[in-house]
């Protein structure tokens, strides 16, 4: 691709504003090589003859946002189920989505990532649970991913739950032997890896959720599992198995700094000590929240009490929007709401949340711009009046920044979206191979 800097040279990324550690920076510049930011600092310090330059005049550049919390094959489902009770929309997504094999989830994860990748989000974690079998419909996920550019965690379900179809559904055995199958066939790819997500106390049982804890262990990676999602699951759990969520994971003892709990709406105040006691970590996805009627996660305490809290979108069926961005500033305006108090939480550690702790929760060196973090970044015109008057770059990209100010999107030091457009493959494309799937479906 013209202008794209080769992967073995030394690359000095530069804009007029770069974005360190919730500061705009101006003269600054960031030393990459072979997709991993080498050295971050004033240009004149590390300009030199040998290195290329690639600039982006005009631009604000800033560390890519880490989507820690995603289904992609949801985005297929947009509109299908909205304005429904929780448990109307599972049944529609159920409805709907147990038909989709591999093409079709493909098509689907080109979609999403399509729209990630155009709203600033350069780090995806899926968290995928339509196996239908085996690993062919998670491997056309990958594929996706791996055609757009999009750098990738796929978290692989472990789900026996009874009450989902037949196409969601393993044995633990089948679960654990797929999991190590599709890590392995990942292992050599910089931009995709794999963890195992046990979906849920609901959909998974103890036995599927100690398999999912143990795989992780030994493959040295978080697990995944959305927890306390809706008031009505934690009463049906403590009818169930006796225990809140996070009290029935530490009971299994497997609540420690590998367990990610996604979502987290209704933990009580012991439950939230009990997480910050075992390390655990926490991805919050305020826009679903707020979609599903799910509830107000307890951020500012957690953070208080040191857990490690990141973003995510959830998926296009239960959010309706895919921007990061959106997710930054709804998580504070959830949270001054809460408390009344607009101090409560600011701009620069939502956006934290956004980027370098996403990173964090997936175990992965992305979401900051720092020697050793993969060199990923989203570029901002700075003409576009959301971000005016740039005296406060930070708060305005939370609070103000329309999405058509997202310019540029570099991942692994690849271009992959110059002006507005695709690098990899015209939107046009899939556009018309989602409309052709979608044409005659009906809710």
């Amino acid at each position: 691709m013209a202008g794209e800097p080769p992967r073995a040279a030394e690359v000095l990324f530069t804009a007029d504003l770069v974005l360190v550690d919730g500061q705009a920076k101006r003269d600054w510049a960031i030393l990459v090589e072979r997709g991993v930011i080498k050295a971050s600092g004033p240009r004149k310090d590390l300009d030199r003859p040998e290195v290329r330059i690639v600039g982006f005049p005009g631009r604000a550049l800033l560390p890519g946002c880490v989507n820690a919390h995603a289904h992609s094959f949801h985005s297929l489902l947009r509109g299908f189920g909205d304005d429904l009770s929780f448990e109307k929309w599972r049944q529609s997504l159920f409805k709907l989505a147990a038909p989709l094999g591999p093409d079709q989830i493909y098509i689907g994860a080109l979609f999403a990532f399509a729209e990630m990748l155009l709203h600033g989000t350069t780090t995806v974690c899926d968290f995928f649970y339509l196996q239908g079998g085996g690993n062919d419909s998670a491997r056309a996920v990958i594929r996706a991913a791996r055609e757009l550019g999009i750098r990738l965690v796929l978290a692989r379900s472990f789900y026996d739950g009874k009450q989902a179809p037949k196409e969601f559904r393993e044995t633990v055995h089948q679960a654990t032997d797929r999991f190590h199958e599709l890590r392995k066939e990942v292992a050599d790819d910089a931009r995709v890896s794999v963890l195992p997500a046990p979906h849920s106390l609901h959909a998974a049982s103890e036995e599927m959720i100690r398999a999912a804890a143990a795989c992780a262990k030994e493959a040295k990676t978080p697990f995944h599992i959305h927890v306390a999602v809706t008031e009505q699951q934690v009463k049906d759990l403590q009818e169930q198995l006796g225990a809140t969520p996070v009290r029935a994971l530490d009971k299994m003892g497997v609540l420690g700094p590998d367990t990610v709990a996604v979502h987290g709406c209704w933990l009580d105040r012991e439950e939230r000590a009990l997480m910050a006691e075992r390390g655990a970590k926490l991805v919050q996805c305020p826009g679903s929240n707020m979609f599903i009627g799910g509830g107000i996660t307890n951020i500012v305490d957690l953070r208080h009490r040191g857990v490690v809290t990141a973003l995510g979108t959830d998926g296009g069926a239960s959010n309706s929007r895919l921007s990061m961005f959106d997710e930054m500033r709804s998580c504070a305006h959830l949270q001054k709401v809460k408390r009344q108090d607009g101090g409560v939480i600011t701009a620069e550690e939502v956006f934290a949340m956004g980027t370098v702790a996403g990173g964090v929760v997936l175990g992965q060196p992305v979401g900051g711009i720092a020697p050793g973090q993969g060199a990923d970044f989203t570029l901002l015109d700075l003409d576009d009046l959301s971000l005016w008057p740039i005296q406060n770059l930070p708060k305005n990209v939370v609070y103000a920044m329309s999405h058509r100010a997202i310019q540029d999107v570099v991942v692994e030091g690849d271009i992959v979206v110059k002006d507005r457009q695709l690098v990899k493959m015209p939107l046009s494309t899939i556009r018309d191979r989602v409309r052709d799937l979608t044409r005659d479906w009906t809710r």
